[in-house]
């Protein structure tokens, strides 16, 4: 049941994204257009402190229209090492440097129409250096209790697939 890519080819290019077009023949020999975005990846950083909370950004997004939620996020610039784009954004988005950055989890959001790849990372510290870089990527920074976690993602709060999933993952690896 492989469906193969024969080709492809872009049809729309900007600084984030692109938008291709690929020949792809299914297992029953048909082939059909698909559209396809590929994206750079994207690294995402927390921190928990002594207390077992975990740093958090609330914030708005315009697509949706919702609030909730996140890790601080954001792309992988040409070059950059996946666990320096993680602390540069972290801190960047919140004005804490994390510690030594742990690998939590890598997930492809939307794997069935983008390549883009979630690299999720946390750190048990982080040192607050001073008013976020990038103040007008959330409303505000939190230290939320990580065992509260499971109760904000039911509870919808925590909207974005990937920061979910990494989050859970985070409680497991904390709370067993």
């Amino acid at each position: 049941m492989r469906w193969k890519n024969l080709g492809e080819h872009t049809v729309y290019e900007n600084q984030w994204l692109r938008v291709n077009l690929a020949d792809v023949e299914l297992p029953n020999g048909r082939h059909l257009d698909h559209y396809l975005i590929r994206l750079r990846p994207v690294a995402a950083a927390t921190a928990v402190n002594e207390r077992n909370e975990v740093l958090l950004l609330w914030r708005h997004r315009f697509i949706t229209d919702s609030w909730g939620w996140e890790l601080a996020a954001g792309v992988v610039e040409e070059g950059e090492d996946l666990v320096e784009a993680a602390a540069r954004e972290m801190l960047e988005e919140t004005g804490w440097r994390p510690g030594p950055l742990r690998h939590l989890m890598t997930v492809e959001p939307s794997n069935g129409l983008t390549d883009a790849r979630h690299h999720m990372y946390w750190s048990p510290g982080a040192d607050y250096v001073g008013p976020p870089e990038d103040d007008f990527e959330s409303e505000k920074r939190e230290w939320v209790p990580l065992k509260e976690v499971p109760d904000l993602i039911a509870a919808g709060e925590v909207p974005a697939a990937n920061m979910a999933a990494a989050l859970l993952m985070l409680h497991r690896v904390r709370f067993g």
